[in-house]
């Protein structure tokens, strides 16, 4: 199958270097040909790289170079069997570009790798919505191994099969998740970056100290403050938004200020040299209390709220729960499934942490999944396996 992308972004490409690695010759289309020239070149460079290694020969190397077309003319995605659209996140623009592609295909999949838009709504631009359908990889695309697959109400089980068995073939592990707001690994992890904010707030510890516990304590590769400093806090406080407006402004996605405040002020992370933390040779930063005692408490509060939307998530069928800890560990690198964490804490012990927490605050942002209260009273465990 010929394989179509829009957009030649470090996304997009990382799309079309994967597809091309797995055999498929591949179209690469972007209107700004400095954009699709850097693309080339760092294609040039990563099976360079790759070479060097000696991860791949260098026959397949040239192999995959050689699969890529570069193109400014979105007429020649017209023999494509499937087009992986990866452009900016607005519904009016990836719309526009459905509408025009639609025109010039013939029986070709299109997908969408947006990390927050409604399928239903990008299907709604076309005349034929059955072939519409989401396809949410991670960045670096050719490194991270999870694909958020996600079948809109209009989406045909063709479309949604014959999806997911190429993707599958592409060696990435694929999930299929209801088209709701974040899908699986935007909505779960949510509380990862909202509960630490709230404690910072709440005075109880500083971002160092709150990161040290994410990380010595809980495991985590990064701590929320680290992570939100390398993703952007323009990005993710726009994302955090996003996700707000779309549950009809449910307490448990309620923005923070402080994150709105730093965004505000250019306090945006590694790119702007200051976020949580300053950057540069130069940079000081505080360091942790590393308070073994408070380090628990923090870690435990964070890891029942992320508990508690995985639970949910089951609850409503956006997946099962072997997808959800699938989505999490491969997604976002989590030292281990939330549902599988829960079975070992003990489901009545996340329960009464979290009840503990709603009976204190007083909060809908604490209140326990009703599929969690209706395990507990019937001592049942998630099954994972």
């Amino acid at each position: 199958m010929k394989v179509g992308v829009l957009g030649a972004g470090t996304m997009g490409a990382g799309i079309a270097q994967v597809a091309a690695q797995n055999g498929h010759k591949v179209v690469l289309v972007d209107l700004n040909s400095g954009i699709l020239e850097n693309a080339r070149t760092q294609l040039r460079k990563i099976m360079d790289r790759l070479v060097e290694k000696g991860r791949i020969t260098g026959e397949e190397a040239e192999n995959t170079i050689t699969n890529v077309t570069y193109s400014e003319d979105i007429h020649d995605f017209k023999d494509c069997g499937i087009i992986i659209e990866a452009i900016i996140e607005d519904l009016e623009i990836k719309s526009q570009a459905f509408k025009q592609i639609e025109q010039i295909t013939t029986n070709c999949i299109l997908a969408s790798n947006t990390s927050s838009l409604s399928i239903a709504s990008i299907g709604a631009s076309v005349e034929n919505p059955a072939m519409v359908i989401g396809v949410h990889f991670f960045n670096p695309a050719p490194l991270m191994k999870l694909v958020e697959i996600i079948p809109a109400v209009q989406t045909s089980e063709e479309t949604l099969n014959q999806t997911k068995s190429l993707i599958d073939s592409w060696k990435k592990t694929t999930v299929v998740c209801k088209d709701t707001p974040g899908f699986i690994v935007n909505r779960v992890a949510r509380p990862f970056y909202g509960e630490a904010l709230r404690i910072y707030e709440e005075g109880i510890a500083d971002f160092a100290t709150i990161d040290w516990a994410m990380t010595e304590v809980g495991g985590f590769r990064m701590g929320p403050f680290t992570l939100m400093d390398y993703i952007g806090n323009d990005v993710n406080y726009t994302v955090t938004e996003t996700v707000f407006k779309a549950f009809y402004y449910d307490p448990r996605y309620k923005p923070s200020f402080t994150q709105k405040r730093h965004s505000e002020a250019g306090y945006l992370g590694r790119k702007s040299g200051r976020g949580y933390y300053f950057y540069g040779d130069d940079a000081v930063n505080a360091e942790p209390s590393k308070d073994l005692l408070l380090g628990e408490q923090i870690f435990e509060r964070i890891l029942v709220m992320l508990i508690n939307e995985a639970v949910d998530a089951v609850f409503l069928n956006i997946a099962s729960a072997k997808e959800i800890d699938l989505a999490m560990t491969n997604g976002v690198n989590y030292p281990k499934g939330l549902l599988k964490w829960a079975n070992e804490l003990g489901l009545d012990h996340v329960l009464n942490k979290l009840q503990a927490m709603f009976d204190e605050y007083g909060e809908d942002r604490y209140r326990p999944s009703p599929l969690l209260r209706r395990m507990v009273a019937k001592g049942e465990i998630f099954n994972v396996s």
